[in-house]
């Protein structure tokens, strides 16, 4: 597949890099010389110095119609649309751009940017803001992905010491249940597609595929309690904080703080209708936090610009006895160490951009294609096609390489778990886990 990315910056480069993996024709575009230069030094692809809104540039970077996809991620939302205006017009099979205004996502509005060239809208802040809202919906969990109405789910726990699964091998676990399957083992920077030697540890976060029923079950195998929560104080007054207060204000008791003036003086507009209560302050400072009252707060989500300052917040908020907590951390290395320090959720607009991008990559289709981007790792959820290799054979009989596992399917609206003996039929949606790297390899078994 051809693709080019308008944009070098943090999204576009991310995408960049998670693409030339894929064995994807990767082309990217950017004024940026320097930028363009540490992509083409390191990672399998292409790239030109030009304008993303000129029809000259866009033509020397292969934009015509043998371009699959043009994907749009510079950090100006005007320039992004007119970009994927002209790609379209030069031939690209199919546009997507980078938005940060939630009006463009009103479905009435749907026809107005198809005449205009752009096929797809991504907001990362938005989708920021729902996984937030995700995780404070049930807070003992890490991660959460739904199929088919929650037909069929993968949740990843982190496995504290007083957890029942702690020191067994994975064998064991299948000698005496069939209500989960243990996807992957995420081990402080390595994420393992499990076999039945591998036994599991403290800290380990394991993705359990299991249906609606035995969520229960998993959550106390791993010795977790449910509660609720209701009184959050959000760190940061940007765009994820002010999507946020529009998604979860009815449900939740939200306090959002700054330490700037200017932001908290125009909040009060841009979370309109919102009850949202609004603080001047530095949250990094534990007097102000008491002030504010930490100490009844039922999570704490850190949202700030800086990594660093979301994990150590939240490190904090943990200390004055907060249950959950969510930081934003935008350095993709630094994910595997906020993990192990066990913060809670990690929340990444790069990694959420990936996922819708991704998705649009697996299947024209949006309604049968899903897709969830890790750190280290992918979750795709494909329909399995009449004569696809997928449904040649049983399971145990496809020869998968070691990097993935089929994690579930929905058959019939049903949800069900796979084994080596279930044969894939087509019009199964099929749950697959797999390390980054791994998505052309899913394409061939579906294609």
């Amino acid at each position: 597949m051809k693709i080019v990315i308008a944009g070098a910056g943090e999204v576009g480069s991310h995408l960049a890099k998670l693409l030339s993996r894929e064995e994807q024709d990767i082309i990217v575009l950017d004024r940026d010389k320097e930028k363009l230069n540490r992509l083409d030094s390191n990672y399998n692809l292409m790239t030109t110095s030009g304008s993303t809104t000129s029809f000259r540039d866009q033509r020397m970077a292969g934009v015509n119609r043998n371009c699959d996809l043009f994907i749009a991620v510079t950090p100006y939302e005007n320039t992004n649309l007119v970009a994927c205006g002209i790609a379209k017009r030069l031939g690209a099979r199919k546009t997507v751009a980078r938005i940060d205004n939630y009006e463009y996502l009103d479905p009435d509005n749907r026809g107005f940017f198809t005449s205009i060239g752009v096929d797809h809208l991504i907001y990362p802040e938005y989708l920021a803001a729902q996984e937030i809202c995700q995780s404070l919906r049930r807070p003992w969990a890490r991660n959460w992905f739904e199929l088919h109405d929650g037909e069929l789910i993968l949740v990843g726990v982190r496995v504290g010491e007083s957890a029942q699964l702690v020191g067994k091998q994975l064998r064991e676990l299948t000698y005496s249940q069939h209500n989960y399957h243990v996807s992957a083992i995420k081990r402080r920077h390595e994420t393992i597609i499990p076999r039945g030697d591998d036994y599991i540890k403290v800290g380990d976060i394991i993705y359990f595929t299991t249906t609606r029923e035995y969520v229960d079950e998993i959550r106390d195998i791993c010795g977790k309690k449910d509660y609720k929560v209701k009184n959050v104080m959000i760190m940061g007054g940007g765009r994820i904080a002010v999507r946020l207060a529009h998604l979860a204000s009815e449900k939740f008791d939200l306090t959002i703080i700054d330490d700037n003036l200017s932001v908290c003086r125009q909040l009060p507009e841009k979370c309109s209708g919102c009850k949202v209560k609004i603080i001047h302050g530095d949250a990094r400072n534990n007097d102000v936090l008491r002030e504010e009252g930490i100490s009844n707060m039922d999570a704490f989500v850190a949202l700030t610009d800086f990594s660093e300052t979301n994990i150590l917040a939240c490190l904090t908020a943990k200390e004055f006895g907060v249950e959950k907590t969510v930081a934003e951390v935008e350095n993709i290395q630094f994910i595997s160490e906020a993990e192990g320090l066990n913060i809670g959720t990690v929340i990444n607009k790069k990694l959420l951009a990936s996922s819708k991008i991704f998705q649009l990559l697996l299947d024209a289709d949006e309604s049968s294609a899903k897709f969830m981007a890790l750190a280290d790792a992918e979750v795709a959820e494909l329909e399995a096609r009449e004569g696809s290799k997928i449904t040649r054979a049983p399971v145990m009989n496809l020869n998968l390489t070691k990097d993935m596992t089929l994690a579930g399917l929905i058959r019939d609206g049903k949800g069900m778990l796979v084994t080596g003996r279930t044969q894939i039929q087509p019009g199964d949606h099929v749950l697959i886990f797999s390390l980054s790297g791994s998505l052309h390899k899913i394409e061939k078994l579906f294609g």
